[in-house]
């Protein structure tokens, strides 16, 4: 088999069942149930707020929880209705039918939440000496971070008439420009000469880490190709957005672009820069790498499509029931807790694989709402690669499955620690496959995959933030920005990051147009560097304590978002404040780089 036709049949069965979503209703009887539980939930939201609004103020402790426990409720139900739409959308983002559910969906969750917003806006306008007296109570703890979360918003608030147009618009506004970027890119097709019919963007993509230099040549250029005529359709949607955010930061009062998100992060924009300053200063550790990898290859210089290239002939693929169990046996030697909580979704048809016409690209889990399990997406192409994009997402599952006990108010955690158990799952995945290689060649070919990883999604994630950096402020600053323009902003952040060691090519200057958090989750990406590095730290503690470690780290992800993210790291015994944290974790990269180039002298006598 191989990752290009992907003809397993064990694959083609791996879908997920969403009628847990929907306490058991199947396709046909889906859409009816969904609108059950919405108007469920907007009637009771409406008795909630005939019952609350303009009285938050006056809630004793008692009080204060059963109007959580209210609103707990009617989240959940539309958390079910709202899961179940946005995951079966997903799949075939082309079928009109999922897409109007979707709309619906979206349009009756505004209608909810515009009736509840009051309460959000009362509970931030309480005296901050009542509020913290409040907190003390017990019976809060279910709810008591996100409370005092929440209140950390109340200088970007707006009056409550402006909050519910707000709410409302956002329908034909951003929510409408994210679902119409996402049909653009979910049917770009690309067109290869080897193939009778065109590929996805996912599989095409996927042929930049042949061994082959004309392959992967011919594979960009052909997905330059394709990117092209969307283009000017991304990049209006794109400046759209940048204008929105642009109006919304100044309407709420945020200083930069970035604010926003460091708040929602739980991160100080101090922290913030300081990674990002932390990684810049080291991007000579991603150019030392690539100036080896083009020796290995017998290259003068890398181009941009030779980066995730093959460094050996060594192209492992598994099939879906190879790549099984390898991460379940992984994951439960690391600990049979872990192992049985992975071992559900598999078991129980939390996971959609196979690659189809229309699914949407990557890969995601979604947390959905506590009292259903937790969902993965992947598009599974049989590579290596897809093996610990499986452990990774299997760790965000985890994760979610033991924060479940939470409930809704405290099960996720900010995006700044939510990588912690993806990149520690993908790494204990990793030494597995790396105690089996069979040849300096193969251990070889592991390392270098390894350290590729860290920097896609240290250094890469880094510069890819540079770039949104760039594109807000010239829309900002100077207007709308024209594609052409964008390119060059894109050119300007990877030449920073890549240096003389890497080539790009003009059609390079394009591949902007299909990331899609830059549309949907500004200021997202940083959060992998901040993420992988934070694992990284983490899984050094494991090293160095052995099962001893454990309970900590499962205590740590059973915690969810109950605490702070520096809370969170005490549990594992890693200080978030401390200034030269984030060196640290570039350190533990640089060692794969030095264990990568050992590997490269051992294999080939290249240095």
């Amino acid at each position: 088999m191989t990752a290009a036709d992907a003809t397993d049949p064990a694959l083609d069965s791996v879908a997920w069942n969403l009628s847990p979503l929907l306490d058991g209703a199947q396709d046909g009887d889906a859409p009816a149930a969904v609108n059950r539980m919405l108007d469920e939930a907007l009637e009771r939201s409406e008795a909630f707020a005939a019952e609350h609004a303009g009285k938050v103020a006056q809630l004793d402790a008692s009080g204060l929880a059963a109007a959580m426990r209210e609103l707990e409720g009617v989240h959940e139900l539309a958390g079910r209705a709202g899961s179940y739409a946005m995951l079966r959308f997903s799949t075939n983002t082309a079928d009109p039918e999922r897409g109007a559910l979707l709309q619906k969906v979206q349009e009756k969750g505004t209608a909810i939440e515009t009736t509840l917003l009051f309460f959000e806006l009362e509970w931030a306008a309480v005296d901050d000496a009542r509020a913290d007296e409040l907190l003390t109570s017990d019976q809060l703890d279910f709810c008591r971070h996100h409370l005092r979360t929440a209140r950390r918003y109340r200088p970007h608030l707006l009056s409550e008439p402006e909050e519910r147009i707000h709410a409302e618009k956002t329908l034909t506004g951003r929510s409408a420009w994210d679902r119409l970027f996402a049909e653009q890119t979910s049917a770009i097709a690309v067109s290869l000469d080897d193939e009778p019919e065109p590929v996805s963007l996912e599989v095409a993509l996927s042929r930049l880490m042949s061994p082959q230099r004309d392959v992967r040549q011919h594979a960009a250029e052909r997905v330059t190709a394709a990117l092209e005529p969307g283009l000017r359709t991304r990049a209006y949607i794109f400046n759209t957005l940048l204008a929105d955010k642009t109006v919304d930061d100044r309407l709420r009062r945020f200083p930069h672009w970035l604010a926003s998100r460091n708040l929602s992060n739980e991160a100080s924009d101090e922290s913030v820069q300081a990674l990002i300053d932390a990684v810049r200063n080291r991007y000579e550790l991603p150019r030392r790498w690539y100036r080896l990898k083009a020796r290995l290859l017998n290259l003068d210089r890398l181009a941009d499509y030779d980066r995730m290239a093959a460094v050996t002939e060594d192209d492992e693929t598994f099939s879906w029931n190879q790549a099984r169990d390898l991460v379940l046996d992984s994951y439960d030697s690391f600990s049979p807790d872990l192992g049985a909580t992975a071992k559900r979704f598999f078991d129980e048809d939390y996971i959609d694989a196979p690659v189809r016409p229309g699914k949407r690209g990557g890969a995601f889990c979604a947390s959905a709402v506590p009292s259903v399990h937790p969902y993965v997406m992947l598009n599974y192409t049989a590579r290596r690669r897809d093996v610990l994009t499986l452990a990774h997402e299997l760790g965000h599952g985890v994760h979610f499955s033991l924060a479940r006990k939470q409930g809704l108010f405290h099960q996720g955690t900010p995006l700044t620690t939510a990588e912690t158990a993806s990149v520690f799952g993908e790494t204990i995945v990793f030494g597995r496959l790396l105690e089996h290689a069979s040849s300096p060649e193969s251990r070889l070919s592991l390392l270098a995959e390894s350290l590729e990883g860290a920097i896609a999604t240290v250094f890469r994630q880094v510069a890819m933030n540079r770039f949104e950096h760039l594109v807000h402020t010239e829309r900002r600053e100077h207007g709308e920005v024209a594609a052409e323009r964008f390119g060059e902003l894109w050119y300007e952040s990877q030449h920073e990051l890549l240096g003389d060691s890497v080539e790009i090519t003009e059609g390079y200057r394009r591949w902007w147009s299909y990331v899609p958090h830059f549309i949907s989750t500004p200021g997202y990406v940083y959060a992998y560097a901040y993420g992988q590095l934070l694992a990284l730290a983490v899984y050094a503690r494991y090293e160095q304590e052995g099962d001893a470690f454990v309970p900590a780290y499962l205590e740590m992800l059973a915690t969810g978002g109950s605490k702070s993210p520096e809370d969170l790291g005490r549990i594992v015994g890693v200080d978030l404040a401390d200034p030269g944290f984030w060196n640290t974790g570039l350190d533990i990269v640089e060692r794969q780089l030095a264990d990568a180039e050992a590997a490269a002298q051992e294999a080939r006598g290249v240095s």
